[in-house]
């Protein structure tokens, strides 16, 4: 079910739902199905950058990645969210492409941290047969070189781990010319396959304070995304809560007059 989120469109689907999705893209059972998940960070900065904005909107599936939007949607009044969070997503999806016989290209994050990548997932699910894998620190003139052998790798899925908005707008850019099954953005999800960076554990994800453990881990790097993008959703939030107990049955981006 999609529905409208503070401007943005997202779709209330549970973790198993997803991964059917994407198989089913994977073994042509569907049409071609491009992955964005959406977190806190992302619907703030979209609200600034149209071309984020519309990166999103033209994905085929927006997933609730972060534990602020599943929260949010649950107080603007739908009952039935779980978070998918990318990392399980793309964890899910490497055991079933092993025993399914479908190959994943890994593309983006540090040379070193690709390659421990996808050393770590061949380790973890025997029979994984990787399409191939591509650093992300590539000059813009190499894109379409590297596009072309992803395209020539047989793959039959891409997992992009480029910050936002990069990993967006490279896959709005080539999806077409690439003409893979399934794409998605998994941001830093091969630091943590690799090691490099470290889970909450279970309790800490469960409280939908993951994004906390990581700030911890990475205060320099986080600390001023987290507080400026936290506290403008924040705000939005509370304006778009007091509004529906002035109008609660008003159709609108937060009402149940646009779901489908």
């Amino acid at each position: 079910m999609r529905v409208e989120l503070l401007g943005l469109p997202v779709d209330i689907l549970s973790h198993d739902e997803t991964v059917g999705r994407a198989l089913a893209a994977m073994r042509g059972e569907a049409p071609r199905c491009q992955h964005v998940a959406l977190n806190v960070a992302k619907l703030v900065n979209a609200r600034r950058d149209p071309e984020l904005d519309r990166d999103i909107r033209e994905s085929d599936l927006i997933g609730i990645d972060g534990a602020g939007i599943a929260l949010a949607l649950r107080l603007l009044g739908h009952r039935k969210v779980s978070r998918v969070a990318g990392i399980d997503l793309f964890e899910s999806l490497m055991a079933l492409c092993a025993e399914q016989g479908l190959r994943p290209y890994l593309l983006g994050a540090k040379p070193d941290v690709v390659a421990d990548t996808a050393r770590a997932l061949t380790q973890r699910h025997p029979g994984l047969d990787l399409a191939g894998y591509q650093h992300g620190y590539f000059r813009p003139e190499q894109e379409a070189e590297i596009c072309r052998q992803i395209g020539a790798s047989g793959a039959h899925c891409l997992f992009i781990a480029l910050p936002t908005p990069h990993k967006e707008r490279f896959m709005r850019r080539h999806r077409d010319a690439l003409n893979l099954p399934f794409l998605m953005g998994v941001g830093g999800s091969f630091d943590v396959v690799a090691g490099r960076v470290q889970r909450a554990p279970r309790s800490v994800q469960a409280l939908g304070a993951e994004w906390f453990y990581r700030l911890a881990q990475e205060p320099r790097r986080l600390a001023g995304r987290y507080l400026k993008t936290n506290a403008v959703f924040a705000g939005l939030l509370l304006g778009a809560a007091a509004r529906r107990l002035v109008a609660p049955q008003e159709p609108g981006p937060l009402g149940r007059g646009r779901e489908r």
